[in-house]
């Protein structure tokens, strides 16, 4: 059993996010998620956050130290797609995705590191993507801020190891959502006839890692990128 925390998981509201914020609340800990609308799960509180504006992260994370005490488990999950081929994308549609996805995840972080430090403990835990280092037509801009992720968040391990911190990456493959559900039949064989597992990932099999990663068994386990795709990027 995991001492109980004060658990942050950001885009909280639906798929990976929420499936999460669940596992965590089951687990005992005190979970608030960040939504641009929607809501977390029962039981949890949710806040509102743009992660494009670190003065709305900044109103969150005090919103949640008054009710929940300091943010000890970070979970940086909310990300965008902007997707479309290298000389299609437009610049915009580049730097939307990286202020999001990647800078996003700099300012949730650096928001919480002075109360992680202050405890001398925590858990960082990033959403990357299998994409990150397998690559995937279309997604330059989304593949390059998770790729980032891996450099961050080894880059964090170094900076804060010695002080109880840990950094790790989860890195899912194709997991059963809204968003893959909305896939063309076709397309969804394509992509299942290239996962050694021959299916998709459930969300709760990302949760699991999760919360083992925030858990009392995995204070020394830091700047590891753990992929959860049955397969598909073996080696990357």
């Amino acid at each position: 059993m995991s001492t109980p925390r004060t658990v942050l998981v950001t885009g909280g509201n639906r798929g990976i996010g929420y499936a999460i914020a669940q596992r965590m609340m089951a687990d005992g800990h005190r979970v608030a998620v960040t939504a641009r609308s929607g809501e977390g799960p029962e039981g949890s509180l949710t806040v509102r956050a743009e992660m494009t504006d670190a003065a709305s992260i900044n109103a969150a994370f005090t919103e949640i130290e008054a009710q929940l005490g300091p943010v000890e488990v970070v979970v940086a999950n909310a990300g965008i797609t902007r997707d479309t081929l290298l000389l299609r994308m437009s610049e915009q549609e580049f730097s939307e995705v990286v202020d999001t996805n990647l800078t996003g995840t700099f300012r949730v972080v650096k928001r919480a590191a002075k109360g992680l430090l202050k405890g001398r403990f925590g858990r960082v835990i990033l959403l990357s993507s299998v994409v990150a280092l397998y690559g995937s037509p279309g997604q330059i801009n989304y593949s390059s801020s998770k790729a980032a992720l891996v450099g961050f968040a080894r880059s964090l391990t170094r900076e804060l190891g010695g002080r109880g911190i840990t950094a790790n990456v989860i890195a899912p493959g194709f997991i059963e959502t809204d968003m893959t559900a909305a896939l063309p039949e076709e397309q969804q064989k394509k992509y299942l006839d290239s996962i050694p597992a021959g299916r998709f990932g459930q969300v709760e099999e990302i949760a699991g890692v999760a919360s083992w990663l925030a858990g009392d068994d995995a204070g020394y386990v830091s700047g590891a990128v753990i992929p959860v795709d049955g397969g598909l990027g073996m080696g990357h």
